[in-house]
């Protein structure tokens, strides 16, 4: 073995605990990485491969009632390659041991033979049979939710008449991998279920014989879909079709590919942050190292090794450190990658699961890691490499000490000691600012994820207590007179009533569009009122025009004072423009809003009620939910107390796991800089504390020297820290802004708190190591050291 070698592994052994946390630090980034880049291409790889294998429809368009030769035209439209007319409808359900309402969306499937587009995975049990008009294929997640097995029954409200549903089979479709009710933000497994029946009996149920409302296309490759979309409206116009939508825009799919692009911003902007530091850390262990080897690199090059060769040793020492960390990373990422994608899959319901991270995500996790650690020791090699021997073997020249600068600014009542603390960090003022950057960095990714609770928090307030202040959202089947309201105001518990309209359009300014819904308001509305979360106050519903949220403004170009152009996509599908009048903040959504009057005159739909909010009474919630289950027409049921639950308890689960993992990684950030520095230190300046201490200093005092140095540095990184998971969390928040949510920006002085406790934790964990190292130093031999 070379001599070089064996120096090499006299070094590692030497170094070990310092080595260590450095490859701590590059274990976090790493494994961030392989964790957020595998569960990214796993969700991606099984979402392809569902949507593939159980032929996912590339457009989806919905209707009142067209005739079954309507299909024939559809087909005929350039690029479609295959259509599927069904039967869809929106039913309640019920289920034994359940108080409050359930509702479910019956689906039609062919009588003989799969469905040709949008298979079912049936899980257990078998398909429907023809003929048997009560059978049904329930959604799996809602089968496990209840409990419920094949040749188990339940009731159902359908058309207007309650009758008795067989259960055969449970099943998931590429349709419904996020499965949401009407109104909902996340899937409820408890309270929405998807219901597959054969196409006769779906038909007969619901007066679509030899009719359809639902149809299903998909295209030939390369056909570019908004070209079908608009063809699809048009035939369908006048069948009561509300716009037909493209497969990015279907709702399951959209909220997953979301969550892709959420997943593939963390894999780019966390891991970058553990890295740097890892770079920093490396280059200010070879630097001190070297330092403190100035006669041994002389030595060796008095004996013949080039320059090229010790540089090589060197760069080995750091390559060494991140094999070690690259080796923990890509098992904790891969373990973590594993855990993170089987949590994704309880909200995301596949019917098989490829975790596949791929070599792509552990090829660049190693190469970015190598990279930073060799970018942190390339100035400290490179010095090294061209040392003269001959100035190599001499003692480096001692810094000057004077009274300007920094040191002129240290107070002379402070005690001796602490004088020594404030004059070390005056000398070396880069050295110092970077060890306090490396804590900040520490305390910035700890004030990152403990922001994410706090901004979830005010979403919740914004959007189901300043926003929503209703107790239950009613939508009937069929549209309704006015006398509806009263019939809800006679039912039990309730204390207030309100319709609301929602009109499905399409908003058109300039060259710029977008496909959403207007939701009619009166004028005197109370329940669910236009709330302004960037104000945080309640905006009163204009007499005319156009209330925007600013996303949706931001994404037609449009200002207030602008005239938007509106079709309305339902009954005469009339064309008006209106002014925008306002401009509000939300989280959720691009909503739009219109007084409900003016609503009605200007799109031509009528004065029909088709949605209602109450306000009731929590005492008589039963007797409520009782009544609603009796009443034939009601099809969407919303419970605000249920849809906070249910968020709470999904967010609040990721939340945990999410808090978990960057406070482990964090927690390593910070140890592994206050350790290196404090032990680095303890290197450099053996030989002045072994002075002190020949001089009458205690053990007590020379560690308070040593540590208060580092105190000091932690301290001064704590406010920077903060700051800076501040804009880390802006960054993040920003990344973040997609049409389906918006992230708030808040950071509350408790998540401070925990932040600078954690920092404070890994400070005192690592000052209570070099603590005990101080005391097993021979002080007498280490003056015996040559300098």
């Amino acid at each position: 073995m070379r001599a070089l070698d064996i120096k090499l592994r006299r070094d590692i052994r030497r170094l070990w605990a310092q080595l260590l946390a450095i490859a701590l630090v590059i274990a976090s980034g790493i494994a961030l990485m392989v964790m957020s880049l595998g569960t990214y291409n796993s969700l991606r790889t099984t979402a392809a491969a569902y949507y593939e294998r159980y032929r996912f429809a590339d457009v989806f368009a919905s209707l009142e009632r067209a005739p079954d030769r309507l299909r024939d035209r559809i087909a005929d439209i350039r690029g479609v390659q295959s259509v599927e007319t069904r039967v869809t409808a929106s039913v309640t359900v019920g289920v034994s041991g359940v108080n409050e309402p359930v509702v479910g969306r019956i689906v039609s499937v062919p009588d003989h033979g799969p469905p040709l587009l949008n298979a079912l995975a049936v899980r257990s049990g078998r398909m429907v049979r023809p003929g048997r008009q009560d059978e049904v294929v329930i959604a799996e997640p809602f089968a496990d939710a209840h409990n419920l097995r094949a040749g188990d029954r339940i009731d159902a409200v359908l058309n207007g008449t309650k009758r008795k549903l067989t259960i055969v089979g449970t099943a998931l479709s590429p349709e419904f991998v996020y499965a949401i009710a009407p109104g909902a933000l996340m899937p409820d497994d408890r309270h929405f279920a998807i219901l597959w029946m054969g196409r006769k009996a779906a038909a007969a149920a619901f007066d679509q014989e030899g009719a359809f409302n639902s149809v299903s296309l998909s295209l030939l490759r390369g056909t570019n879909p908004d070209g079908v979309v608009t063809e699809v409206d048009r035939i369908l116009a006048r069948y009561g079709g509300i716009g037909a939508t493209a497969r990015e825009d279907q709702i399951s799919n959209w909220f997953v590919q979301n969550e892709l692009h959420q997943l593939q911003t963390m894999s780019r902007i966390l891991p970058t942050i553990f890295l740097a530091v890892a770079a920093f850390l490396t280059n200010m262990v070879m630097s001190r190292l070297i330092a403190t080897e100035r006669a041994e690199i002389g030595l060796l090059k008095a004996f013949g090794y080039s320059s090229s060769e010790i540089a090589f040793h060197y760069a080995k020492l750091a390559l060494a450190i991140a094999a070690l960390g690259i080796a923990l990373g890509w098992i904790a990422g891969a373990l973590l990658g594993h855990y993170n994608t089987t949590l994704y899959n309880d909200n995301f319901r596949f019917p098989f699961l490829f975790y596949r991270p791929g070599t792509e995500a552990f090829a660049i996790a190693a190469m970015v890691s190598l990279a930073a650690a060799l970018a942190g020791a390339l100035a400290a090699v490179r010095r090294a490499a061209l040392l003269p021997p001959a100035e190599a073997m001499r003692p480096p020249a001692p810094p000057s000490f004077n009274r300007a600068g920094l040191s002129a600014l240290i107070p002379a009542s402070l005690d001796q000691a602490s004088r020594i603390i404030l004059r070390q960090i005056a000398r070396t003022p880069v050295r110092s600012l970077l060890t306090s950057t490396g804590i900040a960095f520490s305390v910035a990714v700890l004030v990152l994820a403990l922001q994410w609770q706090d901004s979830l928090d005010r979403m919740v307030d914004a959007e189901f207590h300043d926003s929503q202040r209703q107790d239950i959202f009613l939508g009937t089947r069929e549209p309704q007179s006015r006398r509806a309201l009263h019939e809800f105001a006679r039912l039990p518990g309730v204390i207030a009533v309100e319709p609301m309209r929602r009109i499905a359009v399409k908003f058109r300014y300039g060259s710029r569009s977008h496909r959403g819904d207007i939701k009619g308001l009166p004028s005197d509305c109370r329940l669910d009122p236009i709330y302004d979360a960037a104000s945080e106050r309640v905006v009163p519903v204009p007499d005319g025009g156009l209330v925007l949220s600013g996303r949706l403004a931001k994404k037609l170009g449009a200002k207030v004072g602008d005239r938007i152009s509106v079709e309305v996509m339902e009954g005469r599908r009339e064309i008006f423009d209106a002014p925008v009048v306002r401009l509000v903040e939300s989280y959720i959504g691009m909503p739009a809003w219109m007084n409900e009057d003016r609503l009605r005159r200007q799109s031509g739909t009528g004065d029909e009620l088709r949605f209602a909010n109450l306000l009731v009474d929590t005492a008589k919630e039963a007797a409520l939910y009782a009544a609603v289950k009796e009443m034939p027409d009601i099809a969407v049921v919303g419970v605000k107390r249920q849809a906070i639950d249910k968020f709470n308890e999904t967010v609040g689960e990721i939340i945990l796991v999410f808090v978990s993992f960057f406070s482990v990684f964090a927690g390593a950030l910070g140890f592994g800089v206050t350790y290196n520095s404090a032990r680095i230190a303890l290197s450099e300046r053996g030989r002045d504390l072994a002075t002190l201490r020949v001089l009458g200093y205690t053990r007590h005092e020379i560690s308070y020297i040593l540590i208060g140095e580092v105190a000091v540095l932690v301290l001064a990184g704590l406010g920077l820290g903060c700051l800076a998971g501040w804009g880390l969390s802006w960054l993040v928040t920003v990344s973040f802004d997609t049409e389906l949510f918006r992230v708030p920006l808040v950071v509350r002085p408790a998540t401070y708190g925990i932040a600078v406790s954690g920092a404070l934790a890994s400070a005192f964990v690592s000052a209570a190591i070099v603590h005990r190292r101080i005391g097993s130093i021979d002080m007498i031999a280490v003056l015996k050291t040559r300098e």
